[in-house]
């Protein structure tokens, strides 16, 4: 080795002594590492000695071996601690606050006597008590029993009609399948645990049935889902987002396919659809936005910038997403992300005073143009001035790039009062979505995907104009078989309120 050693030269000897003290410094830092691993190992050996696990696993050597009762004595106490309790909480006062019981409801009144012989007394009044209380879901038979007829003089027989059936020769009615539906994809409930709710009543149905039952009913609705995606793509303002679904591959075992919900919120009239697609792409679209006119409003996403360069669409961006980016940007540089946040807050404090004073479409425009163009010009300014001198890799500079590159978008909300500052409505309306994925993960099939979205079309369109999705689907699946085809738009969500509140 000291031979070897002799017939290096001088740079070789002080690199061959650089890369051994790389190794021991290497060495270290492991050793280092280790020690720190074996001193946290032996803090939590020590804990599980000396600590409150021993306190409580270990026990006492004296401790009564179980099974043990307790003293009459302790159990006396015990009793009288609580009756005493019991009699605390009766004799509680009611809160001043409580709130007031729907009218709505059914009630079902308990008379209660004083106890004793009455017969020489006189009732002289009564007080009143209400509780609002609630029973499991119910589930009952309903037999349809038709009679047949003959005339006494003729051949031939009649019989009652048989109302339409949600599933032809199927046993499920419209309620059940409306509150299957309605518990899955609006309440995140999946099919496997409402089984385990019908077997807890006594109900016992495969897995499979209420599947069946699932698609069928969904395909129902088919007609009804053609006719909003006809009329979604007649609309002048939409609001598009998307999100991701996972769907089981067929042609791969145990494999997924990462789909997409294309979903198209119309503001103005408060209708939302979702749209499944295989695929991101900008094919998940065209169908849909190749012959649209209007105002396209949508985040950064490229294949949505193509659509808004159209001559015929009026692009809007939305502003919530040009925040997140200079939200972003407060580790990296906070004194210039906090003066565009504060600039982009004055922006949503003119909106939020357009809502509180319950202004029309014309005033918000007027309050827009005295309030929030002076807001934009300043802060355009001040990003045209500031992002020469800002490194576009920073989040800063990147926050300043996604405005700057945007602008005109960000600013195009001021042409109508009717027009959003950002996209938040399609996004709310989307989020049921994410919960129902954490419940049932994927969607059996492209198929399955497909039907799920229109129910998720549905729903989403009772939750924006307050109807009661489980009425609404009931009174549907009763009827969308023989209304005609003309009036069909009669069983919208919001046409149903309107019919409901007559």
């Amino acid at each position: 080795m000291k031979k070897q050693l002799e017939d290096l030269s001088k740079d070789q000897l002080i690199a061959l002594f650089k890369q051994q003290q790389e190794q021991r410094d290497e060495k270290v830092v492991q050793l280092e590492d280790e020690v720190s691993y074996l001193k946290a190992q032996l803090a939590m050996f020590r804990r599980m000695q000396f600590g409150q696990k021993r306190e409580r696993f270990e026990g006492d050597a004296h401790q009564t071996a179980l099974p043990f009762e307790a003293a009459e004595q302790e159990v006396e106490e015990q009793q009288q601690e609580i009756k005493q309790k019991i009699e605390y909480v009766r004799q509680r006062p009611r809160h001043q606050g409580r709130a007031k019981l729907p009218g709505h409801l059914p009630v079902v009144e308990v008379e209660i006597h004083p106890e004793g012989d009455l017969s020489e007394m006189v009732c002289i009044g009564r007080e009143v008590t209400e509780e609002l209380d609630s029973e499991p879901a119910r589930f009952f038979i309903r037999r349809y029993v038709r009679y047949k007829y003959a005339p006494k003089d003729k051949a031939g027989v009649v019989i009652g009609t048989l109302p339409e059936r949600v599933i032809d020769k199927g046993i499920p009615g419209a309620g059940l399948l409306a509150s299957i539906l309605v518990d899955k994809y609006a309440d995140h409930l999946p099919l496997y645990r409402q089984k385990q709710r019908f077997s807890r009543e006594g109900i016992s149905l495969a897995s499979s049935t209420i599947e069946g039952w699932t698609k069928e009913a969904l395909l129902k609705l088919e007609p009804l889902y053609e006719q909003l995606l006809f009329d979604t793509k007649a609309k002048g303002y939409l609001q598009v987002d998307e999100s991701p679904i996972k769907v089981l591959d067929s042609d791969k075992k145990g494999a997924t396919h990462q789909g997409y919900y294309w979903v198209y919120h119309s503001p103005l009239d408060k209708t939302v659809l979702f749209d499944y697609q295989p695929t991101r792409a900008a094919v998940g679209v065209k169908a849909m936005l190749d012959s649209f006119q209007g105002y396209l409003q949508t985040d950064g996403y490229a294949v949505y910038e193509k659509y808004g360069r159209k001559k015929e669409v009026t692009h809007l961006a939305c502003w919530a997403h040009a925040r997140r980016e200079f939200e972003r940007a407060l580790d990296n540089d906070r004194a210039r992300a906090e003066r565009a946040l504060t600039l982009i807050q004055l922006l949503y404090a003119t909106e939020r005073k357009a809502r509180e004073e319950g202004l029309d479409a014309r005033q918000i425009k007027e309050l827009r143009l005295s309030e929030s163009l002076p807001v934009l010009n300043e802060l355009g300014k001040w990003i045209f001035k500031e992002i020469k001198n800002t490194l576009p890799k920073s989040q800063i500079g990147k926050a300043m790039a996604y405005a700057y590159a945007r602008w005109d978008a960000l600013s195009a909300y001021l042409y109508d009062g009717e027009l959003q500052i950002d996209n938040n409505l399609v996004e709310n309306a989307i989020r049921p979505l994410a919960l129902g994925r954490k419940n049932y993960l994927f969607a059996g099939s492209h198929e399955a995907a497909k039907r799920a979205g229109m129910i998720y079309s549905f729903l989403a369109i009772c939750k924006k104009h307050e109807v009661n999705p489980y009425q609404w689907l009931k009174y549907t699946l009763e009827n969308i078989m023989s209304i005609n085809h003309k009036n069909l738009k009669d069983l919208y969500p919001q046409n149903f309120k309107e019919k409901s509140n007559l």
